[in-house]
């Protein structure tokens, strides 16, 4: 009996979380509509609520947006724009580091996350995930090129500690970015065999 309950839970709890996920997400959406003048509001002149058309309707405010920015009048207009925010006191702060870090996830040509890194923190003989966050960083007291590498928490990658580590301690992983969040936000518990042996191999030659 226990068996069944168990195997019962494991078919229903991954639905129930796909679903409030996506239905967090979806409600946040729609919040977008208010943006649009009430008379013109969907759900005033269909005169009921369609879930979704929040979505379709960010999915298209932020296409239309790309496409104005990326002309040469959109691109002045964002230039004076952000130079304005420049001159504001915190929010100048606030907004070039999250750009910057938008950047570093979005950005095809960013070398931002783009490396999955075995490093040996928080101490000898235990080991961490993390991502390589700048190019290498020559010149350090050290005398030893180094890199910054972020390792995120665990089940939460959104804190973490920011390092600075010689790059020939670092181990490169043969895994993508999503295979390493995967990994992470489970605790460990999805972790491929593959990826499993990968850790073995490159901790027995660190």
């Amino acid at each position: 009996m226990r068996k069944y309950f168990i195997a019962g839970l494991l078919f229903w709890i991954p639905i129930w979380a796909t679903f409030v996920v996506i239905r967090f997400l979806v409600n946040v959406f729609d919040q977008t509509l208010a943006l649009v003048p009430s008379k013109y509001q969907p759900d005033k002149w269909l005169g009921f609520h369609i879930p979704g058309l929040g979505l379709l309707f960010s999915i298209l405010l932020v296409f239309l947006t790309g496409l104005l920015v990326a002309n040469f009048i959109g691109s002045r207009m964002v230039s004076g724009w952000e130079k304005l925010l420049s001159r504001i006191p915190l929010i100048r702060s606030i907004h070039a580091a999250v750009k910057q870090l938008l950047s570093a996830f979005i950005h095809p040509t960013s070398t931002s996350f783009r490396k999955v890194l075995l490093i040996e923190f928080p101490r000898t003989g235990m080991w961490s995930i993390g991502f390589q966050t700048s190019a290498p960083l020559a010149n350090l007291p050290h005398q030893k090129t180094s890199i910054m590498a972020f390792i995120p928490t665990t089940p939460n990658p959104t804190s973490g500690f920011l390092v600075v580590v010689p790059q020939d301690e670092v181990t490169e992983l043969d895994m993508t970015v999503e295979e390493a969040f995967k990994i992470i936000i489970s605790i460990g518990v999805t972790i491929p065999a593959r990826d499993l042996n990968k850790f073995k191999t490159s901790i027995g030659h660190s």
